[in-house]
């Protein structure tokens, strides 16, 4: 079977090579048979389109933009949640020692991992900065966000919203007294063996030699280059390049692997040693009524997910803008990761949108998962 997986993977890949749909890809798959696991994997293409472009490898580095919230900032979340650090139903907004406006004071963290905190889904606060990146600049950022109004009472509906997840990467920070990928990767992926394949890449720490075996994303327009070893989103880069909505960078292998690890514990066969298993489960299965959103993670959307067809109702995953995603089926016990730079050099190019349910179809209806 994992012959099969290899394959069917190099076939979907290559042909997402050939549509111009990205540069460079690296996808990986995992399904567990009884006590047997089949991994299957494929990178292809080229870290960027000109003579510096290398071919991408499994230890390619990928930007995963919003794949730091769940794989990031939720985990950190749940382990301040064991450890009796954190209480998601207590209005914590008020450790980040700032001046709080009231109709902000109440937003717990529950809220922020649901995008129901009442924030505004996107501002482009970036654009009245200069684009130099600093750590300072998380002070004048999330003082932005405070003084945004609301876009609805919190908790009353969801809306995805970066904005809820920057403040949540602040909060962590403070109750820790650590930088949060410091935190991260203390708490959660050394255990796992997975600090090499699942980083944070402050910017500016990087030599020349070492961004140009990363995936390079947009020629972006405010920053005036090519970003390669870079994070792609603006404010994360304006502050320095780590923060709780985006900023991760890994591997198809180790986000795989993370994925494993949150599978096993979801079924009751493993565990993390810094989060409860089961507020991994209630995390993961948490249902309002009205909305997709479980803490952290998405689900498929009916008739239209990047999933495509067949993942079961009871599957969580989420997207990267720069072309990431990753999805966990529990009844199929299957993951399927994708990983992307479909924003080079351009995030003009959208072809995203159709390929990845494509991709997830042909994946599934090849390997036998849609009975």
């Amino acid at each position: 079977m994992q012959n099969q997986i290899n394959i069917v993977l190099k076939e979907a890949c290559e042909r997402g090579l050939a549509q111009g749909v990205y540069a460079g890809v690296s996808a990986a798959v995992s399904i567990r048979k009884t006590k047997v696991r089949y991994r299957g994997k494929f990178s292809g293409g080229v870290t960027r389109y000109d003579p510096q472009g290398m071919k991408v490898a499994t230890s390619t580095l990928f930007d995963l933009a919003s794949l730091t919230k769940p794989l990031c900032t939720t985990l950190c979340t749940l382990a301040l949640f064991t450890a009796g650090k954190m209480d998601w139903q207590n209005a914590n907004l008020s450790l980040l020692d700032v001046d709080l406006p009231s109709e902000k004071s109440d937003i717990t963290v529950l809220d922020m991992l649901h995008h129901s905190s009442g924030l505004p889904a996107y501002r482009p606060y970036f654009a009245a900065f200069e684009p130099h990146a600093s750590r300072d600049n998380r002070i004048a950022v999330r003082r932005r966000i405070l003084d945004e109004p609301l876009a609805y009472p919190s908790g009353s509906t969801c809306l995805y919203s970066d904005l809820g997840f920057i403040l949540l990467g602040q909060l962590i920070e403070k109750v820790t007294g650590q930088p949060l990928d410091q935190f991260y990767r203390q708490q959660i992926i050394e255990p796992l063996q997975l600090t090499e394949s699942l980083l944070f890449l402050p910017v500016n720490e990087l030599s020349t030699t070492e961004k140009s075996a990363i995936a390079a994303t947009e020629n972006c327009p405010w920053r005036h280059a090519l970003l390669q070893g870079e994070v792609h989103d603006e404010h994360c880069w304006l502050m320095g390049g780590i923060a709780g909505h985006a900023g991760l960078f890994g591997t198809a292998d180790g986000v795989l692997r993370l994925c494993e690890c949150l599978m096993d514990c979801w079924q009751g066969r493993g565990r993390h040693p810094a989060f409860s298993d089961q507020l991994l489960r209630s995390a993961l299965t948490w249902n309002k009524p009205g909305n997709s959103w479980r803490l952290g993670f998405d689900t498929p959307s009916p008739g239209q997910s990047s999933s495509g067809r067949y993942f079961s109702r009871q599957s969580v995953g989420h997207l990267g803008f720069t072309g990431t995603s990753f999805w966990m089926d529990p009844e199929r016990d299957i993951i399927v990761v994708l990983l992307t730079n479909r924003v080079h050099p351009s995030r003009a190019n959208v072809q995203i949108k159709e390929f990845r349910p494509f991709f997830h179809d042909f994946l599934m209806e090849r390997i036998g998962m849609v009975g």
